[in-house]
């Protein structure tokens, strides 16, 4: 982001727009918060103004005891664990997760490894999670196919895709990222993103010089999805990285559609909060407020 625009210039957009959109993985690289630091941080947010726009605090399930030890008997926050091993971890991590007072587990993150199947792993979620726990099964995005978000939408979980990384083959393209996202969508097939998007519109960091998606461009690319446009167009709109044009066209989203577009693209994992934040109120899409 390399202009500002004062809040003032701007009525702020809908609430709805960006509420719940950003999961706070902060304990995850390159955030890497210590436990204590990243609860009593959550916790500020979710007791400030800002609170609406923050979703689940996501926590890899080795580290579940460490975190409830660092919650506050009432904090009751929600919750969201990532099981790295897949099916072989599931089972432990769900029991662990959803015996204490301190949280509730709304989501589940898991990845699909290479060589197993998508109903296997659909078929354990649906034993293992409770009914109001949500799973998000993550396949790499050059594996998201019509076939197999067709049989992801034929379950109660959804889909989650990593667009970013410690290193550069970690971040899709445009073009990679479009394909994914209309596969899904013409599933109606409902998907959260990981990594790599705690910036608003798409930019090259300037010290890794990784290539970056925006969040704001991911739901503009989601509305023309929606609409049916052809994936050369979506990946235009992934591309943009012009922060007036981004706004602007996002501004231009007719409110009616915000519930369809969140429906599809639920959330993010951020290792910050503040960044997402600072750049909105930057473009003046919200206002100015701070915990």
């Amino acid at each position: 982001m390399t202009a500002r625009r004062h809040a003032s210039e701007w009525a702020p957009v809908g609430t709805a727009w960006f509420q719940g959109l950003f999961d706070d993985a902060a304990l995850f690289p390159p955030g890497n918060a210590a436990m204590a630091d990243a609860v009593e941080r959550h916790l500020a947010w979710k007791a400030s103004a800002q609170a609406a726009y923050v979703g689940a605090f996501v926590c890899a399930d080795a580290r579940w005891p460490e975190l409830v030890k660092h919650l506050p008997t009432a904090s009751r926050i929600k919750a969201s664990v990532t099981v790295p091993g897949g099916m072989d971890g599931l089972s432990a991590a769900v029991a662990a997760a959803s015996h204490t007072p301190k949280a509730t587990l709304v989501a589940v993150e898991v990845p699909l490894l290479r060589g197993q199947r998508v109903a296997a792993l659909t078929t354990q979620l649906d034993r293992e999670l409770p009914a109001h726990t949500t799973g998000y099964v993550e396949v790499p995005v050059s594996e998201v196919d019509h076939a197999l978000c067709r049989s992801l939408a034929l379950t109660r979980h959804h889909l989650k895709l990593r667009t970013g990384g410690t290193t550069a083959t970690a971040f899709p393209t445009e073009n990679e990222l479009a394909a994914a996202m209309g596969n899904a969508i013409r599933n109606r097939l409902s998907f959260k993103l990981t990594a790599g998007l705690h910036h608003a519109v798409r930019h090259r960091d300037p010290v890794t010089g990784f290539e970056h998606h925006g969040f704001l461009n991911v739901l503009l690319a989601t509305s023309a999805a929606l609409a049916n446009s052809p994936t050369s167009s979506v990946a235009s709109i992934l591309a943009d990285r012009n922060p007036a044009s981004v706004a602007e066209a996002f501004r231009r989203l007719d409110v009616e559609t915000t519930h369809s577009v969140r429906r599809q693209f639920e959330s993010f994992g951020t290792c910050s909060i503040d960044e997402p934040l600072d750049d909105l109120t930057a473009l003046g899409l919200i206002e100015e407020t701070r915990p």
